[in-house]
This record gives structure tokens, C-alpha cells and sequence, in this order.
């Protein structure tokens, strides 16, 4: 098996892999969640309750989860970085927390507009919202630790450690609702129960969490080919690479 991963290990052969899967996965991201948003915010009916107010929803819970599946995945490439010093997997904790800013942003942002007119504040200190806070900084506390040093071992280890400590808000920031009175609605969907919402707007909802996921899916591909880049670039495959594109 590891010797089956080891060419993976390569940057120039990570580097033209993702080159070969991100225009598709770009197209796909683009393609679906044009779809479930035009369904969504355009053909979905209006809630019994909320009114047509609780369309952000296709944005915003979309972006709440995958800002939490982002950090995971960046917690998860830190301990590899840290456990098999691999420096692709410290690349890839470099790629993925721009990424995870914008995600949590979007999140908090548009939770923020949803509030406004359910719990006439665009503001509360609950549980849900704070703990997502949090996340937000501390993706912006792991990109500024990895940048944050000249040399840049000493700086993915210190965002590695950071990005693996701060993997313990995810559960919070999941069960919140349940642990602590809250303001918060409960989870829109969970694994064993069936979602209270119509098909007529659950499967543009669905929909939208598959554009979303392609669309972060792409820009970390796009961010890791950056990075790698960047760290490679005085290697003589990426001179050769940049004077082919320069040709093509």
C-alpha cells in the first residue's frame, strides 16, 4: 500500500494530477451549484413559517458544514505532517485554511441576515454562533502561524499544532444546540432521521451541499497547486512546467 502511495508523495506528480482533475471538478462545482441555487432560491416554495426569509438556508448551511469538514480535513493533513513528516500534507493545511476562512465567513454572515429577522438581532452570544466564532479565528490564527516564520518547517509545525488543538470546537460547535439552551435551531439534517423538511426543498438543499463541495473541493485543488508552486519553485520540473504554459 505505501508503496502504491509513495509517487503521491512527489510534488510534480501531485502538482499535474490535480491540473488533470480541477477542470472537471470546477465544471461539476459550477454546474450543480448553479442548479440547486436557482431551485432553491427561485422555484423552492416558501416556508409555513419563515416565509421566503428562510431561503439563505441553501447558502448557509451548506457553507457551516463544510467550514467544519474543512478544519477536519486541515487537522487531519497537520497530524500526518507532524506524525510522517510529510511536507505535501503541510502544503495541504496551507491550501485548505484560506479556504475554510471564506467557508466560516459565508456561514456566520449569512447566519447573521437569517437572524435578523427571526430573532430581530443580527447578533446573539449562543452557543452555536460563538463556537463558530471561534473556528473562524482559529483558521485565521493557523494561516498566520504558517506564515508567521521564516523557515517554513518551524511554521507548519506550529500551524500544524494549532489546527489539531483547535479540532476539539468541531464537536462543540455540532452539539451546542443540544448541550446548552439556545436560540439556534437544531440540525437541519442528521444520518438516522429523516429530515423535516419537503423534497421539494430538501433535494435542492442537497443539491446545493454537493456544489458546495465541489466548489471547495476545487479551490483547495487550485490553492494546493499554488503552493506547491511556490514551494517548489526554483526545482527545475516547475521551470518547465510555467515555460509550457508560457508556449501553450
Amino acid at each position: 500500500m505505501w508503496r502504491w502511495l509513495h509517487p503521491y508523495a512527489k510534488p510534480e506528480v501531485v502538482y499535474r494530477l490535480l491540473g488533470r482533475w480541477l477542470p472537471w471538478v470546477s465544471i461539476g462545482a459550477a454546474a450543480v451549484l448553479a442548479t440547486g441555487l436557482v431551485w432553491g432560491l427561485a422555484f423552492a416554495p416558501a416556508d409555513y413559517q419563515q416565509g421566503d426569509s428562510y431561503r439563505i438556508i441553501f447558502v448557509h448551511v451548506p457553507t457551516a458544514m463544510f467550514s467544519m469538514s474543512l478544519y477536519i480535513a486541515m487537522a487531519v493533513a497537520a497530524f500526518v505532517g507532524r506524525v510522517w513528516q510529510l511536507k505535501m500534507a503541510d502544503w495541504a493545511l496551507a491550501a485548505i485554511a484560506p479556504i475554510g476562512i471564506v467557508f466560516t465567513f459565508i456561514s456566520l454572515f449569512t447566519g447573521a441576515v437569517w437572524g435578523k429577522p427571526m430573532w430581530g438581532t443580527w447578533w446573539e452570544w449562543d452557543a452555536r454562533l460563538t463556537s463558530q466564532l471561534i473556528l473562524f479565528f482559529l483558521y485565521i490564527g493557523v494561516l498566520a502561524l504558517y506564515h508567521a516564520f521564516s523557515d517554513n518547517r518551524t511554521g507548519a509545525k506550529a500551524a500544524g499544532i494549532l489546527a489539531m488543538v483547535g479540532v476539539i470546537n468541531i464537536p462543540i460547535i455540532r452539539y451546542s444546540v443540544d448541550w446548552w439552551n439556545s436560540l439556534h435551531q437544531g440540525a437541519t439534517l442528521t444520518v438516522f432521521e429523516r429530515p423535516p423538511m419537503a423534497n421539494s426543498m430538501l433535494i435542492p438543499l442537497l443539491t446545493c451541499m454537493l456544489g458546495f463541495a465541489l466548489l471547495a473541493g476545487a479551490l483547495v485543488m487550485q490553492r494546493m497547486r499554488n503552493e506547491i508552486l511556490r514551494q517548489e519553485l526554483r526545482r527545475p520540473w516547475v521551470k518547465m512546467e510555467l515555460q509550457q504554459g508560457e508556449q501553450a
